[in-house]
C-alpha cells in the first residue's frame, strides 16, 4: 500500500492549546503522533512510504473560498506585524456567531470568523503544513485514478473540521474532501466517517451536492464536540438532500453497538453505488484516547475496517485524529490491514 508523507507537517506545532475553562495544555495534536505512526509501518512488510506531488491550489480552491485559504496564507505574517505580547500562535478572543454578512479588516477580526476554536492554533508553519497535508490527501486520491485499489494520505493536520471558510478542531483544510472532490472528476463518490468527531466541515462542504454522498458515524454533538452540528435531522439541502447522513452514539459504545451502526450505514453506501470512496479513519473511537468517550478496542477497529474492505471499493484512506499515541501506531497497522 502506498502511503503518503511529508515531513513538512512538523513546521505546525503550537506550543499549547486551551481546553475548556482557559486552561492551557500541551497541544494534543503534536508531530509525535506521525512518528508512532511511522515506526509501526516500518514493522510491516506492505507499506511504501511516497513523497506527495504537489497539486497547488486548485484543488484546495474547488471546495473551499479564496478569501479564507488567503487568510491562512497571511495571518501569520500579519500577526507578527502587529507587535503581539505573545508572539507563539495567532488565537481570536471574539469569535463570530455564524453566519453574519461582513467580515471584518482587522486580522483578529477576520481571526475570529475564520476560526471556530480555540485548538485551530496558527504558528508560524501551519499553512505550510496544512498544503503538505492536503497534497498527501490528493495524491492518495490521485492513486485511485491511476489503478490502486488503496492508499493511505498520513496526513497531518488533520481535515475533518475545517468547513469551506473556516478551521476547527486541528483542522486548517479539508484533506478527505479535497480527495474526494478530485475523484468526483471521475465518478460518485462517498465518504464515510469513522472518526470520533462529527466530520462537520465534510458535511459543510458537501451539503448541497448529490455527487458526493457523505456519511459521519460520531459522538452524539448534544454532549461532544461541535456540539452545534452532526445531528440526525442533518440530511443535506437542494440537490444534496438525502445525501448526508449523521449517525451520533451515545457515550460507551462499544464495539459491537458501533458495528451495528456501522452496518445501517454501509448499507446506504451500497445502495448509493459509489465509482470510489474516501473513508476519514480517526482513531480516537479507541476506548482508551484522551478526548474520546466511545469504547471501541483495537480488535473492533480491525472488524470495522474489514466490514469497509469489504465494500471492495477503491478506497482513499485519509488520516484524521487519535490521540493516545502510545497505541496510535498500533490501531492504524490494524485499520490499514484489512485494505492490503
Amino acid at each position: 500500500m502506498k502511503i503518503f508523507y511529508s515531513e513538512a507537517h512538523r513546521k505546525h506545532e503550537p506550543p499549547f492549546e486551551v481546553f475548556d475553562g482557559g486552561l492551557r495544555v500541551p497541544y494534543l495534536e503534536n508531530p509525535d503522533r506521525m512518528d508512532k505512526i511511522l515506526n509501526a509501518l516500518t514493522k510491516v512488510t506492505w507499506a511504501q512510504i511516497c513523497e506527495p506531488s504537489d497539486f497547488g491550489l486548485a484543488p484546495i480552491l474547488a471546495v473551499h473560498d479564496k478569501d479564507y485559504v488567503d487568510f491562512l496564507a497571511s495571518a501569520w505574517t500579519e500577526w507578527l506585524a502587529t507587535g503581539p505580547q505573545d508572539s507563539s500562535t495567532l488565537l481570536p478572543a471574539t469569535f463570530a456567531l455564524r453566519r453574519q454578512s461582513h467580515i471584518p479588516k482587522s486580522l483578529l477580526g477576520r481571526a475570529g470568523y475564520y476560526i471556530m476554536d480555540l485548538s485551530a492554533c496558527i504558528v508560524e508553519g501551519t499553512y505550510q503544513a496544512a498544503l503538505s497535508s492536503a497534497n498527501c490527501a490528493l495524491s492518495a486520491a490521485q492513486s485511485m485514478l491511476d489503478g490502486e485499489r488503496s492508499a493511505f494520505g498520513l496526513c497531518r493536520p488533520p481535515g475533518h473540521h475545517a468547513g469551506k471558510d473556516y478551521d476547527g478542531g486541528y483542522c486548517f483544510i479539508n484533506n478527505a474532501a479535497v480527495a474526494a472532490n478530485l475523484l468526483s472528476s471521475k465518478g460518485t463518490v462517498a465518504i464515510l466517517d469513522v472518526d470520533y468527531h462529527c466530520g462537520n466541515g465534510t458535511q459543510d462542504i458537501f451539503y448541497a451536492r448529490d455527487d458526493v454522498f457523505t456519511i459521519s458515524i460520531h459522538a452524539d454533538p448534544d454532549y461532544e464536540y461541535p456540539n452545534y452540528i452532526g445531528y440526525a435531522d442533518e440530511r443535506g439541502k437542494g440537490r444534496g438532500l438525502g445525501f448526508h447522513h449523521n449517525f451520533p452514539l451515545l457515550a460507551g459504545t462499544d464495539d459491537d453497538e458501533y458495528l451495528k451502526t456501522l452496518d445501517i450505514a454501509l448499507q446506504k453506501i451500497r445502495e448509493f453505488k459509489p465509482a470510489y470512496l474516501v473513508v476519514s479513519a480517526g482513531m480516537d473511537i479507541y476506548a482508551d484516547d484522551p478526548l474520546g468517550r466511545i469504547k471501541v478496542t483495537t480488535a473492533g477497529i480491525g472488524k470495522i475496517a474489514k466490514q469497509i474492505a469489504a465494500l471492495n471499493l477503491p478506497t482513499t484512506l485519509i488520516m484524521e485524529g487519535g490521540y493516545n499515541n502510545d497505541a496510535l501506531g498500533t490501531n492504524i497497522i490494524t485499520f490499514l490491514s484489512a485494505f492490503v
